[in-house]
């Protein structure tokens, strides 16, 4: 924890629909071409000159341009992270963690904690969650960033679990199937199957082709939430019991044991929430499942929770391992599970 007063915690807020403003209006895109006024910047964008010059001095405090003069900004290393067109870029990342209807459900934090309930559009009736899903640009923009999550700890989760054992490995919502090419790369003897819905197929097809393993790998529609097919040796349900209640999670989690044979293996990827934060923990898991309630009423879950859910729905846990994640970011475990006879 910082030693920032309450006050300043609160408005720590302000920063984020900057960005956004700044990520929506394609501002480093402009600026990456060389330093521009702001008249000229507003003219290249479509926007209001005196509110571009007041949102590039809000973006200089950040660190995003920098000023060289009283009309003039450049682009900074920071500021070139907002890029569209660079391998390190964040901008759909912050188009999607400050997008609307994100924002909005936040705003309403207060009700979430009085319900237990996620927050729900007062005119759609939709979580953010659901309509992010409905939303094309915003559902894809979800899938890459959960690509780029699993990015960040899929070569470790491959370091400490074998996933050559199994000859066929399904993973249940694999996105863009970042995940899948990452264990099918490691263990080359290993096929895959990705099971999605049909708007992130053609983002799955190119994952696998870029990373050599398409034909190792097909990738067939399917909903775990209805139904899961049989025949895979392993199946993989990658952050997805974070973003459900326990009601929906065993539900789902019951499809998948009807599907398994018994020396098959559910494999669960999650943070798990200790039972008592300590200052040395990360703010990340708090603040991470106050963000699953509201986004879309699910949650982050103690071993003990994540052991009784799966008990609830038919499986033991085999084995629990550690997988590292980025720094200051909480780790991820791999919940290995068997069918319980």
């Amino acid at each position: 924890m910082t030693d920032q007063s309450l006050v300043q915690q609160a408005t720590a807020y302000l920063p984020a629909p900057i960005l956004f403003a700044a990520a929506e209006l394609g501002i480093a895109d402009v600026l990456a071409e060389g330093p521009l006024s702001a008249a000229e910047l507003a003219a290249r964008i479509d926007a209001d000159p005196a509110a571009v010059l007041r949102l590039l001095r809000a973006l200089a405090g950040l660190g995003v341009v920098a000023q060289a003069d009283a009309e003039t900004f450049t682009l900074t290393g920071t500021g070139a992270q907002l890029r569209s067109d660079v391998p390190d870029s964040v901008r759909d990342m912050i188009l999607l963690c400050a997008m609307p209807a994100l924002w909005h459900a936040w705003g309403d934090l207060a009700t979430a904690v009085r319900t237990g309930k996620p927050v729900r559009d007062r005119d759609t009736g939709l979580t953010a969650f659901e309509s992010t899903a409905r939303h094309p640009v915003l559902s894809r923009l979800y899938r890459t960033a959960k690509a780029r999550a699993s990015l960040e700890f899929a070569a470790s989760a491959v370091k400490v679990y074998d996933f050559g054992a199994y000859g066929l490995v399904a993973d249940l919502g694999g996105d863009c199937g970042t995940f899948l090419a990452t264990i099918l790369t490691s263990a080359p003897r290993t096929r895959g199957v990705v099971h999605d819905l049909p708007q992130a197929h053609e983002q799955t097809a190119e994952t696998l082709r870029d990373a050599g393993v398409a034909d190792r790998c097909e990738i067939r529609e399917g909903d775990a939430t209805v139904a899961v097919a049989p025949g895979a040796d392993a199946y993989v349900l990658n952050h997805v019991l974070r973003d459900m209640d326990d009601e929906h999670a065993i539900a789902l989690l019951r499809n998948c044991r009807a599907a398994l044979a018994r020396q098959a293996r559910l494999i669960v990827v999650e943070t798990v929430m200790p039972v008592v934060l300590s200052a040395e923990d990360s703010p990340a898991y708090g603040m991470t499942d106050l963000n699953n309630l509201v986004f879309a009423g699910g949650r982050e879950r103690t071993a003990d929770e994540y052991r009784t859910l799966l008990r609830t729905a038919g499986f033991a846990v085999t084995s629990m391992t550690n997988a590292a994640s980025t720094e200051g970011l909480p780790d991820y475990q791999l919940i290995e599970c068997a069918p319980d006879d």
